[in-house]
């Protein structure tokens, strides 16, 4: 009975382990160094975020009055999706001062794991035998 491992490959599952621990730590780092921040949510100069709740407020007032009303369901929706898209159309990202050989070492972790995982998807060949050797 052979023993397949990654992507139903034979070999390759220490590779792909390697690769993914490489990777994550790589990938948290990277989230370490990133600062997100927001700003103010203005309309004609005059701060929104109170009217982007006018929506999904009156939405749930009528899904407190009518739990099966296509309208309260429809605002709710509506206004929820509005203050999600405000909040991430707000979101300023930043990557902080952060000195080459760590943005080398990071991204290069990163990379370097990616590709290992990559690579234990792909065959390997058996490993020989004494019986190979004869």
């Amino acid at each position: 009975m052979e023993v397949k491992n990654v992507g139903g490959t034979p070999g390759g599952l220490g590779e792909f382990v390697i690769g993914f621990v490489l990777a994550a730590v790589g990938f948290y780092l990277l989230t370490q160094r990133v600062q997100v921040t927001t700003g103010g949510w203005y309309l004609f100069g005059y701060n929104a975020f109170g009217l982007s709740l006018l929506p999904f407020l009156f939405g749930v007032g009528l899904l407190a009055f009518g739990g099966r009303a296509f309208v309260g369901w429809l605002l709710t929706l509506t206004g929820l999706a509005i203050v999600v898209a405000g909040i991430l159309m707000n979101l300023s990202i930043y990557f902080v001062r952060t000195s080459l050989w760590d943005t080398l070492l990071i991204l290069g972790m990163l990379a370097f794991g990616l590709g290992f995982m990559a690579r234990a998807l792909r065959p390997h060949q058996p490993a020989p035998t004494a019986k190979d050797e004869r």
